[in-house]
Order: C-alpha cells, then structure tokens, then sequence
C-alpha cells in the first residue's frame, strides 16, 4: 500500500483525492460508505492532510490517497478511485 500511496503523490498535475471509507450503524444495520473527502494539486498538502487523517481517524475508518486526471471519465483507467467494502467488513 505505501507503494500506491507514493505513486499517487508524484509531483504530475493531476489531482490527489483522498477518499474514506467507513462502516457505520444505522439502525440496527451496518452500511459501507465511501466518501472524497480532500481534492487538491498541492502534494505536499495531500501528504499533510492524509497523515492528520491517520492520526485522527477511528478504528473502522481507512483513508486512500489517489492521483487523477482532470476531463477524464474515471472508469476507463486501468484503475480509478474506489475502495471495496467487503460483507465481512459489515458483519462485525
């Protein structure tokens, strides 16, 4: 993962999206949300945000950083920001 996540922070122009993802309980359910929670083109400022998120973040929560392209529709890259919540990740 640390190699994805320096790879996401070259200096390239594109922008750096940090996305959560998180499981909460509603009700008497758990729901997997995935959220973009930072956009910038400043990657020393990416960087930054994404280790206070770490630092601040709960146990459940995980937090990507990704570096995309500007006019690009996403899903025809190779690979685009996502991240998977899996039925496991619910049941616990």
């Amino acid at each position: 993962m640390e190699d994805y996540i320096a790879a996401a922070l070259k200096e390239d122009g594109q922008l750096k999206l940090i996305m959560k993802g998180s499981v909460e309980a509603v009700a008497t359910e758990k729901i997997g949300v995935v959220s973009v929670v930072f956009v910038t083109k400043d990657v020393a400022l990416a960087k930054q945000k994404f280790a206070e998120l770490n630092v601040q973040k709960a146990a459940d929560d995980f937090y990507m950083i990704y570096s995309c392209p500007v006019d690009t529709y996403l899903p025809k890259l190779g690979h685009y920001p996502s991240i998977e919540i899996s039925k496991e990740d619910l049941l616990n």
